[in-house]
């Protein structure tokens, strides 16, 4: 086997850690599923904004109501299995339980969480994380795809899923009566 095919062989198989990811250089990120290493691009203009907007909407609605959730947003981690090969940064999530936070992010599976695809995150956010999120026990999951102006909301709870799109009320699982329009 030639030398290039030995290292692209040993980076497949190689199993990486939390610490691997600690190691990175600075401004430079990645997630870690099961092991394996997935190198994030930065996010677009559009993407920031719809986060902020649905960052804004869901803080909002959480500090009206005196709610016990927290809601935070990317880059903070997200410990998933609370182990050593399980790492992620989602654009949104929402956490119900503080005794999961400390100053390092969420050990364990958030209530809520919110994921902004883009060309680059397709088979990351539909595939990769749709699986770990849903056997984690992530309550309820959202895909929000600009591009097409759609919202998957997966409620693993109830076992249920819908499409909207940005002009209708999405309702949220895990807050009863709570509906959000996006409207970008």
């Amino acid at each position: 086997m030639i030398r290039g095919m030995e290292e692209m062989k040993e980076m497949y198989e190689k199993v990486y850690t939390v610490k691997d990811i600690e190691a990175m250089p600075a401004g430079q990120r990645a997630e870690l599923i099961d092991g394996q290493m997935y190198l994030m691009a930065s996010p677009e203009r559009l993407h920031q904004q719809i986060l902020g907007k649905l960052y804004r909407i869901i803080a909002d609605y959480i500090d009206e109501k005196g709610g016990i959730c927290e809601v935070n947003l990317a880059p903070l981690a997200v410990y998933i299995n609370d182990d050593e090969h399980n790492y992620v940064e989602p654009d949104i999530f929402v956490v119900c339980d503080k005794n999961k936070l400390d100053r390092k992010g969420c050990h364990g599976a958030p209530d809520w969480i919110i994921e902004i695809v883009s060309p680059n995150s397709e088979k990351m956010d539909r595939k990769i994380k749709f699986f770990k999120y849903r056997t984690a026990g992530v309550r309820e999951y959202w895909i929000v795809d600009s591009e097409k102006e759609m919202i998957e909301a997966y409620d693993f709870d109830k076992g249920s899923e819908k499409k909207y799109s940005f002009q209708e009320q999405v309702p949220v699982g895990i807050y009863e009566g709570f509906k959000i329009v996006l409207g970008v």
